[in-house]
């Protein structure tokens, strides 16, 4: 099959020329930045904490809501032990002989916040971390409004147990979905040990305080 030249959206088949569709659908665009609609959710959601800037995180582009230990940190700073980057030394904390003088956890997460424009892509960012805790995506109003949405994404969204948030043209905020359902969560592991680091650091920045 040839394009004929000058004919975008035509095409040469066997017998003659074919027309295809050429509309193109504008992309939903977010109302605000990303910073402003996680916070805005955040409070629509009642998580209390600190609303750190957008993140790469196990390879999603996520927010984390979350506080500091205060004696936690106190500690970790008495003992010269900051925030550890290095996941496969944080993975060694959760061996048999090391768990016992292993750093407490200096970061209470208290959820985990995803600002998309489709809810394919914020439901992608935020399934991993629903494992562990409280999780939703922000998404335009015009992208909950769909028939793909209803039909798709809700029943998805009530199973992984993530809330949904909707901004609109004014980038107000409104509950589209609370997950507040109990559901069985995964025990500390490797994993969310490292991401309690990650966010750790993030905290430390964001209060401008000292690391050991």
């Amino acid at each position: 099959m040839a394009v004929t030249p000058g004919h975008t959206g035509d095409a040469v088949v066997a017998g003659g020329t074919r027309s295809f569709p050429t509309r193109v659908v504008p992309p939903v665009e977010l109302p605000a930045s990303t910073s402003y609609l996680a916070a805005a959710a955040a409070a629509q959601l009642g998580w209390k904490g600190v609303v750190l800037p957008e993140v790469t995180m196990l390879g999603r582009r996520v927010c984390v809501v979350a506080r500091l230990r205060t004696d936690v940190h106190a500690e970790r700073i008495a003992c010269g032990i900051g925030p550890v980057a290095d996941r496969t030394t944080v993975s060694t904390w959760m061996w048999p002989e090391f768990a016992p003088t292993a750093p407490a956890p200096a970061a209470e997460i208290v959820g985990v916040l995803s600002v998309a424009r489709h809810w394919r892509t914020g439901m992608a960012a935020t399934v991993p971390f629903a494992r562990y805790g409280e999780a939703a995506m922000v998404l335009p109003t015009p992208a909950v409004l769909s028939k793909d949405y209803v039909d798709n994404c809700l029943p998805r969204a009530r199973s992984y147990g993530l809330s949904v948030v909707s901004a609109d043209s004014d980038a107000s905020v409104a509950l589209d979905v609370s997950d507040r359902r109990e559901r069985t969560l995964l025990p500390q592991d490797a994993v969310s040990r490292w991401m309690n680091e990650m966010v750790y650091e993030q905290l430390l920045a964001s209060y401008d305080l000292p690391v050991a």
